[in-house]
């Protein structure tokens, strides 16, 4: 396993991080904690969470595994998500930080969160707002560092600005949804993170399973997979112009002695901006075959050839 620096913070983070969207979801508590002990023992540190997933029970599941693994690894959650029916049961007020943040504390079973994130822009609270909450988690000693997901580039400017007018702790990393088939953060959001020295950590690498090869055209989703019975993602997904550039994909990576999911993952390592990419997992094995893939290293001719390809610029 490699490890990278996570932005501008001097912590370092895994290339290939754990995503545990799945705990409490599609597995259990048993086969989540086998995937957790699986990520540990092949060297990925970093463990990203929300307090939404699982409706709670991915951090429960994760807590009840901190005592044999919380000196080897780095937690990231979020905040932001509907965790209730009430007004204030959702976004980033300092009211909806302070009480989720305990309840994800409770649940992780530890006394501090590595990573927090705010998880979507709340266009209602303030960013200071927001800042000003999440920094007096930082000096409580709660939180180590922050971060934000699905941002746009203006907002996490924003954000930045209001951290070093206002002497804020800032964010460090920004988690966009980043693969082969979109590409559009390319144009404003990796500039930026690049200019400021904010970590990129790509969601959903593989396309929600598309860039494994396990969908095949004129065939059904195979039940069980994250596009079955997903009508609005097939149809945005499952085209012809995207099979026609995994056909393409596939082949690159074939003359090359990989599979197509290790070229997905490793082609955005390839971006030196890119801090640590997410991979869920349902089962112990796919968490190896998600860390090969930091073992073969894209040369700059061989990204040029892959951004070659043709492909639908999204």
């Amino acid at each position: 396993m490699e490890y990278r620096q996570l932005g501008n913070s001097g912590l370092k983070v895994s290339t290939v991080g754990l995503g545990t969207n799945n705990f409490g979801g599609r597995i259990d508590a048993d086969r989540s904690a086998a995937v957790l002990r699986q990520a540990v023992e092949v060297g990925i540190n970093f463990i990203d969470t929300s307090n939404s997933y699982g409706r709670g029970l991915s951090e429960e599941y994760i807590g009840r595994v901190m005592g044999e693994i919380r000196s080897r690894v780095l937690i990231a959650t979020k905040v932001a998500s509907a965790m209730g029916e009430g007004p204030n049961s959702r976004g980033t007020s300092r009211h909806h930080i302070m009480e989720q943040v305990e309840v994800s504390l409770r649940r992780l079973q530890t006394d501090h969160i590595d990573l927090y994130q705010i998880h979507f822009p709340d266009s209602s609270t303030p960013i200071e707002e927001t800042l000003r909450a999440l920094d007096d988690l930082v000096h409580q000693g709660k939180v180590r560092y922050i971060g934000c997901s699905n941002f746009a580039a203006w907002q996490v400017c924003e954000a930045i600005w209001v951290s070093r007018l206002e002497h804020l702790t800032p964010f460090v990393s920004v988690q966009p949804e980043y693969n082969l088939l979109s590409r559009g953060i390319e144009r404003e959001l990796v500039p930026l993170c690049q200019a400021y020295s904010i970590g990129i950590i790509p969601y959903v690498p593989l396309a929600g399973g598309f860039l494994t090869g396990k969908y095949r055209q004129g065939e059904a989703a195979p039940e069980g997979t994250r596009l079955a019975g997903n009508v609005r993602a097939q149809e945005r997904t499952l085209t012809e112009r995207n099979y026609a550039y995994l056909s393409k994909l596939e082949g690159f990576a074939a003359e090359r002695g990989h599979p197509m999911a290790e070229l997905a993952v490793t082609w955005l390592l390839g971006n030196p901006a890119v801090s640590s990419v997410i991979a869920g997992a349902t089962r112990p094995e796919q968490v190896v075959e998600n860390a090969r893939a930091c073992d073969w290293h894209l040369t700059p001719e061989e990204m040029k050839a892959v951004d070659a390809l043709p492909r639908d610029r999204t």
